[in-house]
């Protein structure tokens, strides 16, 4: 046996109630701007394409970003999970902040447009990072007081910023509405780097070049799909054809590569984990009804009430208030009574009534009855939204909480491309038809002909709509409602399936230990209960043993033995098996290695004194079951 030295391990971080404020101040500011700028830019839009010179592009205003914002998702969740979150936490907020001075810097279209997507690059870690890291310091018992407060502010900016968009457009330069991230960006960096005490890895594992590109490929078309369909190319069109064939065929192969690689970005084992699936699946559910239902809605309101770009957010308060009490209160009672399955329920069934319910508008519905709608819809949602994430965090190991945290909103993103695209072509293609019907009935000769002034459905603006003479202005506003009313039918059963799908989630036990902790990365201070909270597992005949870095020993007859930096080793009989990123290991991969923790070998307890020793080889456990496998299996089972 080698005499080499033991590398010194780092001493574990404590966790105490300073340090998570802290680390949580970084994350909601973080999380805040990017959220934020997903919808600053709407109210702001007309004047920036307009300056420079790219009415004729303006969607790509919004495509890049999300585009660029949806393929990194996945990567930023993997490489956290590989080499911790920190340091790439840090490259997201450098990379949004560097894009959102270069955007409001730019001086022409196209560079508008680079600089967007580099913002975006950023965009999507900030979102993934701050939800894993949440999860790394906070245990899923008492994380719904923390995601509470994340679902109201995701609620808050979305509101706020058609709001700042326009305020900053009206009263100072459309600039702002990029360079505001600038100096919110800059605190969140600076509380990172000093607060954020994460570990870093040094993973072995090679990264999935391969299925990242047909990752990449598959997304991208998708995008433009839903971009590009019914708006700058026909549905029938050889190009979003070919773009849909192109999809099609880069997911399959996406497939085949995660199911050969050694370390996917995507690993499908997670899709054998029921918690997983269904809470995914509810996730593209809720991001295809919630975005697609509420995108045309602001503009009605704008045009029925005849407000301003600045106006028509606040006309969307209800809706924030609706999913900032939900979302705060679920929190605090999921956190006190463990239980969670109840509020999917009740949200999505919330959701479906609400939208139903907004099937009922006409023109002259007035701004309180239609506040009482979006409240409610914004009640329903609210009860679904953090605590999904939850939900899917608790059902995977520790080292997965990136991956599956960012599958889950990868995912979401889908959904809302998808399904923005099929409301806006169903909804686009209902208004044409009402707007032709509507000037029919304007008498020949009447405002100046039945073809005088009559608007077509790609100029159709709230500020075309006000400048209409009066008859045919109040016929396109009823055709309007007329049009987009009864297609909130069409997401009615959207929610309906989410419903159904939310019966069948299993009601897990949420895990009391942080899975920093549950990884033997850190301890909790004496302020959370003390460095013996979560550290500790029964051995043999009850007794109780501490393992150096936090980790836990149980061995029994088959219990996990928890080592230094979070690996474990099942130990039956003598066997062992190396746990390495919630995917099972090889047994016998740590066969003579020294490690600085307590030996276990043979199912025997440690002797007394002993601090190191040595895992032996044996042949991996007959018949184990695979993370994803079986959900209960999957937690941070350290007690």
């Amino acid at each position: 046996m080698s005499t080499a030295t033991a590398p010194v391990e780092k001493e574990p971080m404590v966790l105490n109630k300073r340090t998570i404020i802290l680390i949580f101040s970084a994350l909601m500011a973080a999380m805040f701007v990017a959220t934020l700028d997903q919808t600053i830019v709407s109210t702001a839009m007309p004047t920036i394409v307009g300056e420079l010179d790219g009415v004729e592009h303006q969607a790509w205003l919004v495509t890049i970003y999300l585009l660029a914002m949806t393929i990194v998702m996945p990567l930023y969740g993997k490489f956290g999970d590989m080499w911790g979150r920190k340091i790439i936490f840090l490259v997201a907020i450098a990379i949004f902040v560097v894009g959102s001075f270069g955007s409001g810097m730019a001086q022409n279209f196209w560079e508008l447009i680079a600089w967007r997507g580099f913002q975006g690059l950023g965009g999507g870690g900030l979102m993934i990072l701050s939800q894993a890291i949440i999860a790394d310091i906070i245990p899923a018992s008492e994380r719904g007081k923390y995601m509470g407060p994340l679902g109201g502010l995701f609620a808050i900016s979305s509101v706020l910023g058609p709001v700042l968009g326009g305020f900053f457009t009206q009263h100072m330069d459309w600039r702002w509405c990029f360079w505001i991230n600038v100096p919110i960006g800059i605190i969140a960096f600076v509380i990172a780097l000093f607060a954020l005490k994460l570990p870093s890895h040094k993973s072995d594992k090679k990264v999935d070049f391969l299925g990242i590109i047909f990752m990449v490929a598959a997304t991208s078309q998708l995008i433009l799909v839903t971009s590009w369909g019914g708006h700058d190319y026909a549905w029938d069109s050889p190009t979003i054809i070919g773009l849909i064939m192109g999809t099609v065929v880069a997911a399959i192969i996406f497939v085949v590569v995660e199911n050969k690689v050694s370390n996917p970005i995507i690993p499908i084992h997670l899709f054998k984990n029921k918690t997983f699936v269904l809470s995914t699946v509810i996730g593209l559910l809720l991001g295809l009804g919630m975005f697609s239902a509420m995108a045309f809605l602001p503009t009605f309101m704008q045009m029925a009430a005849g407000t301003d770009v600045t106006g028509s957010g606040l006309l969307m308060l209800p809706m924030m208030a609706g999913v900032m009490l939900t979302s705060i209160v679920s929190g605090i009672i999921v956190s006190k009574t463990g239980k969670y399955k109840i509020y999917p329920l009740f949200g999505t069934i919330i959701a479906g009534i609400a939208l139903a319910w907004m099937t009922t508008m006409t023109a002259d519905t007035s701004m309180v009855l239609i506040g009482c709608m979006i409240f409610t819809m914004g009640f329903g949602l609210g009860l679904v939204m953090q605590i999904i994430v939850l939900v899917i965090q608790n059902s995977v190991a520790p080292e997965m909480v990136g991956t599956a945290t960012s599958t889950n909103n990868y995912f979401r993103e889908i959904g809302a491309s998808v399904g923005t695209a099929l409301f806006g072509s169903i909804f686009t293609s209902r208004l044409a038809d009402k707007i032709s019907e509507a000037m029919q009935q304007i008498p020949a000769g009447g405002a100046g002909g039945a073809g005088a002034g009559a608007p077509t459905t790609d100029s159709l603006t709230p500020e075309s709509v006000a400048s209409l003479p009066g008859p045919i202005h109040d016929l396109v506003v009823n055709a309007y409602a007329d049009a987009l009313a009864p297609s909130f039918w069409y997401m009615v059963p959207v929610f309906l399936v989410a419903f159904v799908l939310a019966w069948f989630l299993p009601q897990l036990k949420l895990s009391d230990v942080a899975g920093m902790v549950a990884r033997g990365e850190a301890v909790y201070g004496e302020d959370m209960g003390g460095p013996s909270r979560g550290v500790t597992a029964g051995v043999a005949g009850g007794a109780s043993t501490r393992v150096a870095g936090g980790a836990s020993a149980g061995v029994n007859g088959g219990a996990s033995a928890g080592v230094a930096g979070g690996t474990s080793a099942g130990v039956a009989g003598g066997p062992t098996r190396g746990v390495d990123d919630g995917q099972g290991g090889q047994g016998g991969q740590l066969h003579g290695q020294r490690l600085s923790t307590i030996s276990v070998a043979e199912g025997r307890a440690p002797e007394p004194g002993v601090d190191s020793g040595t895992i032996h080889h044996g042949e991996p456990t007959a018949g184990r079951v695979e993370p994803g496998a079986d959900p209960s299996k999957d937690q941070y089972r350290l007690k």
